[in-house]
Order: structure tokens, then C-alpha cells, then sequence
């Protein structure tokens, strides 16, 4: 396979990496907790330095996610008929899919991965949660079935109703089909108030995707945080709490504590992958059989 990124046409990143390190712009590490809110209100407006390529990955992903888009792409993958794999085969897909002329790492998905999973497990966090560290963009592989990018990363957020002016690059929904519905355009379009984020339909990607893959494995916690850890929209800018139920509001709080680590993790040198690999084979075990259907 070609190390490119897709062979679709809608290619506006250099790399699906590209997303993840503009989420790191707009969202930069706090040096201390008290520097959070700081930070987000500065951050709020996030457009200002954004790249050509990213915006332009956002026009098409503001544009092309709809309610008949996202009504059809699940019918295709939700049912999991595509491929049986193992966590450690797609880990290395995605190592063949992305591009590395990222200028910002050039460490394989496996190692990223680890780290993530690595600074998770040094803060004491339970098994399920470091496992979450490990595999939460295995999504991706979407890639594996030439899926455009605006189909597999970005900001997440709802479809069917009006979108919030808080997602990043919110004008470009005025090119959004749906806003010509006017069952689209109210606060709570074709859901409940409160109904709960389980009962909304978010746009659709690696996110998603993947919160289905792992739904008979991993406790509710780890697919909550897999499924809605891309949905900036609500977590970081406050959007979208009227769609919110009780369990949403304590589990959104283990994505909460999940985003420091997705966002920030660095280290110096490159993880001891001989060291380590015997442990997080273990773990993946404990969780999950040898193939998973994708």
C-alpha cells in the first residue's frame, strides 16, 4: 500500500494529523489548572491562524456532513461487515495510511499510541482507561475504505438541528444542505430536550465509528469517552448541554479527564516499544478478542 493518506480527491490535509495538531493550537497546553478557563475564552476564537488546508478540510466537512449523509454512512459501517482484524493490525494500517510529512512528529501511530497510553497508566488511571489511551483513534482505519477525511477526523457535533455558532469554522454550514430545512434549524431540530447524547446523531468519524467497534468490549466509560472525545463543541465551549441528561453529565466529565492526555502528551525519547509491548498485548487481551469485526 502507498504511504498517502487516501486516494480519495478530497484530500485538503497533508495529513490526518494535521487535524490533531490544529485542535493542539486552538486548545494549547495550560501550565497550571487555574489557566484553563483563560485560555479557553482566548482560544474561542479559533480561525485566525488556521491553515489553508484545514480550513479548507473544514469547508468540506461543514458542507457534506448532513442528516442524509450521516443517515447513509451508518447503514454502510455501523452493521461491521467490512473486515476481521486484530487492535495490533489496524494500529499498523494506520501506520501505512498516514502521511508522515507532518513536521510536527514523525513517531508511528504505535508509539503515539503507547505514549498516550503511557502517561495514563503513570497517573494511576484503571486498566480500561489506559486501554482508551491506546486505541481511541484506531477509527481511522475508515481510511482503509478510501473515506474522504472530512469523514473521518474533525471536531465532532450534532446533525438535525441548528449548529452552534461555537464549532470551529462555523460559517461554513452556510453551504450545509440541511440549513434549508427548517426542521434542522431549531435548538433541538429532530430530538428531544434532554434526551440524552446516546439519542443525538453526531456527525460522522473515527469517533463514532470506533465507540461501535468496541461497544460489546469495554465498559460504558471507555466507548463514551471514544465516541464524544472529539466533540469540542460540548466539552471544551459549553454547546449543546440542553440535549444533556444526568449520565451525560457525569460521564462527560471522564471525557474531560481524558483531554489532557490526547492533546499534550509529548516526551523526550521514543518509548522502549520491547519493554512495553508484552504489557499493553496483555491488556488488549483482558479486553478484547484476538479479531474484531470492523
Amino acid at each position: 500500500m502507498d504511504r498517502g493518506v487516501s486516494t480519495n480527491k478530497d484530500v485538503p490535509l497533508a495529513s490526518l494529523d494535521d487535524w490533531d495538531h490544529d485542535v493542539r493550537r486552538r486548545y494549547p497546553s495550560p501550565s497550571s489548572p487555574s489557566e484553563i478557563s483563560d485560555i479557553d475564552q482566548h482560544f474561542r476564537n479559533y480561525d485566525a491562524d488556521t491553515s489553508a488546508g484545514v480550513r479548507e478540510f473544514y469547508r468540506l466537512n461543514h458542507v457534506k456532513q448532513t442528516v442524509e449523509f450521516n443517515r447513509s454512512i451508518r447503514e454502510k459501517y455501523i452493521p461491521l461487515q467490512n473486515r476481521r482484524m486484530s487492535v495490533w493490525e489496524a494500529i499498523q494500517c494506520l501506520d501505512e495510511i498516514v502521511d508522515e510529512s507532518d513536521p510536527d512528529t514523525e513517531l508511528p501511530q504505535i508509539e503515539h499510541a503507547i505514549l498516550t497510553a503511557e502517561a495514563i497508566r503513570a497517573d494511576g488511571h484503571p486498566d480500561w482507561f489506559i486501554l482508551v489511551g491506546l486505541i481511541h483513534d484506531l477509527g481511522k482505519v475508515l481510511c482503509l475504505f478510501d473515506e474522504p477525511q472530512w469523514a473521518v477526523v474533525g471536531d465532532t457535533f450534532p446533525v438535525g438541528c441548528r449548529f452552534s455558532e461555537k464549532i470551529v469554522l462555523h460559517e461554513f454550514f452556510k453551504e450545509n444542505s440541511d440549513i434549508h430545512v427548517p426542521e434542522y434549524q431549531t435548538q433541538f431540530g429532530i430530538f428531544e430536550p434532554k434526551c440524552g447524547l446516546d439519542q443525538i446523531m453526531l456527525s460522522w468519524g473515527h469517533d463514532e465509528y470506533m465507540s461501535h467497534v468496541v461497544k460489546d468490549f469495554l465498559p460504558e466509560e471507555a466507548r463514551y469517552i471514544i465516541r464524544y472525545h472529539s466533540f469540542y463543541a460540548c466539552h471544551r465551549e459549553g454547546a449543546y448541554t440542553h440535549f444533556m441528561n444526568d449520565l451525560d453529565y457525569i460521564m462527560m466529565e471522564w471525557v474531560r479527564r481524558f483531554n489532557p492526555y490526547d492533546l499534550y502528551t509529548k516526551a523526550d525519547k521514543r518509548p522502549d516499544l520491547n519493554r512495553l509491548l508484552p504489557f499493553y498485548e496483555k491488556l488488549v487481551s483482558k479486553f478484547f478478542p484476538a479479531e474484531l469485526q470492523w
